[in-house]
């Protein structure tokens, strides 16, 4: 069933927070209800809870400070920020307010903010591990990473069951080349929290780096042991050990992976990766389009955060998003850009009978990687396209790796795609090629990760 990005229960949701409300619940037990709804990722209730707490109980610093974190998960980061300020303002001498508050300026790359914030927190409680281990993510966005290690270390000497530093130490190493010292930080993360996913995923990347992709399969496996049925276990087990490879990444790995990354993507892949997908499209997409003027229906598939949104939005009589990971549709819908956006399978979204012929302009950056064929997903657009609609999208170069189908399932969890066979698939589907740039999508290891941007346009 189609979805929009707000849940399909929330004007009940909200409707029972209010009755609960009037209701006469006691201010700890809302206060209660409403974070119950805030961990279950129903953001928009636990907001409208929140507020009507606050209606009652005006400057409560708890109920700020939740109505600040729901805000930023919303993508209000500004809104965030004067929430957890006037928690602060209530309640300054409550370490908490102040490390949050870091955290939402660390992932709007406000550096100096962040620092102000974190040092503050450490003034009030020098002893807590987490706020060192924050402070080291700090110094190592910043590039220093001497001071990065000594944070970490810190933490660990605090508390030296803090896996979280001994990732985050893991990832140092492998910042610096060094990961073989990674693999050895992330062993004792797993070490301490067997259960742990991140440890998990981060070792057996490291070992890709090493290029020991056996050892590798085996921490996914191992994870699975832990795990059965994790859906980033699976998908980088296929991906190492070369068996059982998917057709696409599953609903359930692309749901997990992105909803945990949606409040620092932009700050991580703009600002750390050079991320640049969004921008190649739509530079590829404007060299075949009219002067703007707001005359096509356009459809963002798999809009993320919705950074192509605003690049977009110039040509657009209507936007529209769609994807799987609802942390992303709301980061996406804070851009105010998009008139409708959708939680759906991209694909399925296509196939719609109502979505036949529909669409001026389809989009897609950065979401096909996530794709091993592409026919299905090419014939779906020619269906959804008007005559003379034009696809764009990128994706990976295979970059002379052997891809006897023309496609290959890359250890990192993603697909690469060979040129020649992006033009048959195109030409299969009944698009005509306008374009096909090769071009460096983002760097990864200190890399650049070469790609493909193809227009392709319905005759």
């Amino acid at each position: 069933m189609l979805q929009e990005a707000k849940l399909p229960t929330q004007a009940e949701t909200e409707q029972k927070a209010e009755q609960e409300v009037r209701a006469g619940l006691s201010l700890q037990d809302a206060i209660l209800y409403a974070q119950r709804l805030h961990r279950s990722q129903q953001l928009e209730g636990a907001e409208t809870l929140y507020r009507r707490i606050l209606a009652i109980a005006p400057g409560h610093p708890d109920v700020l400070h939740f109505l600040g974190l729901a805000r930023f998960q919303r993508g209000y980061p500004d809104e965030a920020v004067e929430s957890l300020r006037a928690a602060i303002s209530q309640q300054p001498g409550y370490p908490d307010f102040h490390s949050n508050l870091g955290n939402i300026y660390m992932s709007e790359g406000r550096i100096e903010e962040a620092l102000a914030s974190y040092r503050k927190a450490l003034e009030l409680a020098p002893g807590r591990a987490d706020f060192h281990n924050n402070l080291g993510a700090l110094f190592r966005a910043s590039g220093q990473l001497e001071a990065a290690e000594a944070e970490y270390q810190r933490a660990i000497k605090l508390d030296p069951e803090h896996f979280r530093a001994y990732n985050n130490l893991g990832m140092l190493a492998a910042a610096r080349g060094d990961a073989e010292a990674a693999v050895r930080y992330y062993c004792q993360s797993i070490t301490l929290t067997p259960g742990h996913p991140e440890g998990h995923k981060l070792l057996g990347l490291a070992y890709y780096q090493l290029g020991r992709l056996e050892e590798a399969a085996a921490v996914f496996r191992d994870w699975l042991q832990l795990d059965p049925g994790n859906p980033t276990a699976i998908h980088h087990l296929a991906a190492c050990s070369g068996h059982d490879v998917p057709t696409r990444a599953s609903d359930d790995y692309v749901e997990q992976t992105f909803d945990g990354f949606a409040s620092s993507f932009e700050e991580q892949l703009q600002n750390r990766l050079s991320y640049r997908a969004p921008e190649h499209v739509a530079t590829a997409l404007q060299r075949c389009l009219p002067q703007s003027a707001r005359q096509f229906d356009i459809l963002d598939l798999g809009c993320g955060t919705g950074l192509c949104g605003p690049l977009v939005h110039p040509w657009a009589a209507s936007l529209t998003g769609v994807d799987l990971s609802v942390g992303m549709l709301n980061k996406a819908e804070a851009k105010g850009c998009y008139d409708r956006l959708y939680k759906i399978e991209l694909t399925d979204f296509l196939l719609k009978p109502e979505q036949q012929g529909s669409w001026g302009l389809i989009l897609s950056a950065d979401t096909l990687c996530y794709f091993g064929p592409l026919d299905a997903v090419a014939k779906a657009a020619h269906g959804a396209l008007r005559p003379g609609g034009l696809l764009a999208f990128s994706v990976e170069d295979v970059a002379g790796k052997a891809a006897p189908a023309g496609h290959v399932l890359n250890p990192h969890g993603r697909y690469a795609h060979a040129e020649g066979y992006l033009r048959r698939c195109l030409a299969q589907a009944d698009l005509d090629l306008l374009s096909i740039d090769s071009v460096t999508l983002r760097t990864e290891g200190g890399k650049p990760v070469p790609g493909w941007v193809i227009v392709g346009q319905r005759a």
